[in-house]
């Protein structure tokens, strides 16, 4: 899984390079199934239940599951890329904002804010930790920022199966008491908005927006919790994510 996930961070990185102005998110997947199959991986998306795409590309008010088409991206547009590589029989799956060009300022907040999220709730964790507590750790930086909290989506256990059964809902809900061991494999992708939370799925069956088409943000790691704490495995060779700081994602990782 360590292999797998350090696939899918050099893809993330290296498609998220060529973010800019007038790029269309086709192009983007095209540039990913690339990538992807010359590290002798699989595209984990393209296929599964029917996904036409080997990425999701998420923009502006799309929550999650964005499918990549022929619109050009535009200067203040915001983006998620969420790669998913299979290697060796196991997933690795991560996710991260982009900013396409000049971003406003709102959009920044929400960016860096969202990214906060995520590694306060890696920082809770611990064998035995409650699934509650990932939620009230995003809980406690969203809310002060007046940032909404998706709940339709939630992270979930990965391994030999793309989605396990494990579930981590990233709002805080106290009944939500499952105890997650050592030696567990999952995900932590908070979706927070800058608006009301609430989403709906187009026709398409996929793309999720924001019912009030408030701008939405994701990031995402694959985890392996430890004695020790969490290890995140969608890192690359030199212990790098597209979540740390950079020109096209604007944001300071963990700040």
């Amino acid at each position: 899984m360590r292999k797998a996930g350090a696939v899918a961070a050099e893809v993330l990185m290296a498609v998220g390079e060529m973010v800019e102005p007038g790029v269309t998110t086709d192009s983007l997947d095209r540039a990913a199934h690339a990538e992807i199959l010359g590290r002798g991986a699989y595209p984990s998306p393209l296929g599964y239940r029917g996904f036409p795409k080997s990425i999701c590309t998420s923009v502006n008010e799309v929550i999650c599951h964005g499918i990549p088409d022929s619109r050009p991206l535009a200067e203040g547009d915001i983006l998620n890329i969420d790669v998913t590589v299979y290697l060796d029989g196991v997933h690795g799956d991560t996710s991260s904002m982009f900013f396409v060009g000049d971003v406003d300022d709102e959009s920044r907040r929400l960016v860096q804010g969202t990214c906060n999220a995520l590694y306060a709730a890696i920082a809770t964790l611990r064998p035995g930790t409650a699934v509650s507590a990932i939620g009230k750790a995003v809980e406690s930086v969203a809310k002060p920022l007046g940032l909404g909290v998706v709940r339709e989506f939630v992270g979930h256990g990965v391994g030999t199966d793309f989605h396990g059964s494990l579930q981590i809902p990233h709002y805080y809900d106290p009944r939500n008491n499952q105890r997650i061991p050592a030696g567990a494999t999952f995900t932590i992708e908070p979706m927070l908005t800058l608006g009301w939370p609430g989403a709906e799925v187009w026709s398409d069956s996929w793309t999720a927006v924001t019912v009030d088409r408030s701008r939405a943000a994701q990031f995402e790691h694959t985890l392996l919790l430890t004695e020790d704490g969490a290890e995140i495995l969608t890192l690359d060779s030199e212990g790098r994510s597209a979540h740390d700081s950079h020109d096209k994602a604007g944001i300071t990782q963990g700040v």
